[in-house]
């Protein structure tokens, strides 16, 4: 019986390690520089944590074996209370590795700000001045992303692609819930929030086609808030652009609010002619019409808000309202209504107006 139970346990052990053996741990094998030295940080780290576990481990089983019951060590003392060398080297050990462990993550974690603009391509090529990056703009949607290239007029959801070697710029941003925009194989995970915009710079070193997702939970349609990223070569890149600009439809603010709606599982979609300012427009919380913008918001509390000293700009955007045909505002003014919104209402706060008319009621003097 006792054999049986050993063969068993050895069985699972070895099955266990069958199935280790096929999962692709690609935050320790990533094909990006930034991602690789991440993993060369956690090893690092790794180690150094080892050099005190691994002792304290060996010893607390060399004690209780040499100071069992049955052993009746000569050297043992039941009133040993305290030794000066002892407790120098066992505070000693441990101030050294965490003076190095904190070296170490101090320097990496400057290196490797995610804000922080990359200074090579791999550990062999420095990034020059003549290196020109890719800007990809992300929005983190329910339940899906979408990804715009400002330089190239084009867009996409739940795919994207660079060349090797070209460092990438993200603009990252998000729509209702706080996601965590994550490629392991390309560089650490940042979160992307409505109304905020994060930053992440990367460069990709191998072709290939890797998996992309959110790390943070957003709701039902989470676990398909996935997309694939294409690490591909120069003329692989062009040949995507080209099926994009091709098979993709133009892509405005209309179609934008569309998409926002909630939905899981999205097929990949391309889109051609993207609005230029329309990742502005999604930062600034005010892609649908007759909505102020939150830089414009921003600007009114920046100047005093509603109060006295901020009466100026508010009547100056009170007269202003965002559109589609113009997201940075039309006076509302006949002399300046484009025709192509006529017979749409737009109608301005008054908060001034409304607080100066409270000021002047009876009761409210003094």
């Amino acid at each position: 019986m006792r054999t049986i139970k050993k063969l068993t346990t050895a069985l699972a052990g070895l099955s266990s390690l069958l199935l280790l053996s096929g999962c692709n741990l690609v935050v320790m094998n990533p094909s990006g520089d930034v991602a690789r030295q991440q993993a060369d940080l956690i090893i690092t780290s790794t180690v150094l944590m080892l050099l005190i576990i691994v002792p304290v481990l060996a010893l607390t089983i060399f004690f209780a074996w040499k100071y069992r019951a049955a052993a009746k060590a000569t050297d043992y003392d039941p009133e040993w209370h305290h030794s000066t060398r002892l407790e120098m080297v066992i505070w000693s050990a441990p101030v050294a590795i965490i003076l190095m462990l904190g070296t170490v993550t101090w320097i990496a974690t400057h290196r490797l700000d995610p804000y922080r603009p990359l200074d090579r391509i791999d550990e062999a090529r420095e990034v020059t001045p003549e290196t020109k990056p890719l800007t990809v703009e992300v929005v983190a949607m329910d339940w899906k992303w979408l990804f715009f290239y400002p330089e190239l007029g084009i867009g996409s959801v739940n795919e994207f692609a660079a060349p090797v070697d070209v460092p990438i710029n993200f603009k990252i941003t998000g729509t209702t819930a706080m996601n965590s925009f994550f490629v392991p194989a390309l560089a650490g995970q940042i979160y992307a929030m409505g109304g905020m915009q994060t930053k992440l710079h990367a460069v990709i070193n191998r072709e290939g086609v890797y998996d992309g997702f959110s790390s943070n939970f957003s709701g039902p349609g989470f676990s398909w808030m996935r997309f694939k990223f294409h690490g591909v070569s120069q003329q692989g890149f062009d040949q995507w652009v080209a099926k994009v600009k091709e098979g993709g439809k133009p892509f405005g603010r209309m179609e934008y609010l569309e998409l926002a709606k909630p939905s899981e599982r999205n097929p990949v979609e391309y889109f051609a002619n993207v609005d230029p300012q329309l990742y502005d427009a999604i930062l600034n919380r005010c892609v649908e019409p007759n909505k102020l913008c939150m830089r414009d918001m921003m600007h009114v509390d920046a100047n005093g808000g509603g109060g006295k000293e901020g009466i100026d700009i508010a009547k100056a955007l009170n007269s202003v309202v965002c559109t589609p045909l113009a997201p940075y505002g039309v006076a509302t003014g006949q002399q300046s209504m484009p025709a192509a919104i006529e017979g749409q209402t737009f109608e301005p706060a008054a908060l001034p107006q409304v607080k100066a008319e409270a000021a002047k009621a009876p009761g409210n003097a003094g």
